[in-house]
């Protein structure tokens, strides 16, 4: 409740709202790409992928296309960044908009080299209603990120309780950021120090956590998208930006 949802509902809704309000825009190729990255980007996980399934449900993208986006459109939000992970664990925003800049740049990169799209015939006015039914569509979003936080949360505190006289606080820094990663970031903050701890930040930020993904799997299934690609997309940016930002910022 702290660290998580006051950077996460009000863009949930927000980027709901700006998607139908841009829908009658005639977008296409890269820049109805961009249109889709920039609201994920701005919501954080699982807003993109929250975003991507009701695309693929009213049929503007396809199912390839919906594969692809969810992997690449999956990001922490900059407010989350910034003002949890910035400011009130390090205490300074530098690192914060070193990796955004890095992230976004990468996925800038990967996405115009996604099929080309052509703009599906839709509606071309702004639905009536569009702030409130966006309040109402991403309240099963919330109940979703809301339960498996629960979830991870539980199942981690019981496991830490059980092996804790067993193994050492950083081998159990990897089972926080394993199951929910804002207990990982915590528990990095606490353990780690210089440029060990920002390049542990940078790992648990781009790995994500089981939570997490259970989310996107969640939501993608709903909407009938595979997640092989999204997986594979995800081992990438696991590899990549970590690999990255040691060599052009450590």
């Amino acid at each position: 409740m702290d660290a998580l949802f006051p950077y996460l509902l009000t863009y949930l809704i927000l980027t709901s709202w700006l998607l139908k309000l841009t829908a009658p825009l005639p977008l296409n190729g890269p820049f109805y790409y961009l249109k889709i990255y920039i609201l994920s980007a701005l919501g954080g996980f699982p807003t993109g992928a929250s975003i991507i399934a009701q695309l693929k449900e009213r049929n503007e993208i396809t199912e390839r296309q919906a594969a692809l986006l969810l992997g690449i459109c999956h990001c922490p939000s900059p407010l989350f960044v910034i003002g949890f992970v910035g400011q009130d664990l390090l205490g300074n925003t530098q690192f914060s908009w070193q990796y955004l800049i890095l992230l976004h740049t990468f996925s800038l990169i990967l996405l115009f080299f996604l099929p080309a799209h052509k703009n599906s015939v839709h509606s071309t006015t702004v639905p009536k209603n569009a702030f409130t039914s966006s309040i109402k569509e991403s309240v099963p979003t919330v109940l979703v990120v809301g339960s498996t936080i629960i979830f991870f949360a539980t199942i981690y505190t019981v496991l830490y309780a059980i092996v804790d006289d067993i193994f050492a606080p950083k081998q159990l820094l990897l089972l926080a950021a394993t199951l929910e990663m804002t207990n990982g970031l915590h528990a990095a903050h606490t353990l780690l120090t210089g440029n060990v701890l920002l390049l542990a930040i940078t790992v648990f930020l781009t790995t994500q956590s089981l939570s997490i993904h259970m989310q996107v799997a969640v939501i993608a299934k709903a909407a009938a998208i595979p997640l092989s690609t999204y997986a594979w997309i995800r081992v990438l940016y696991s590899i990549a930006i970590p690999v990255l930002y040691a060599i052009i910022f450590i």
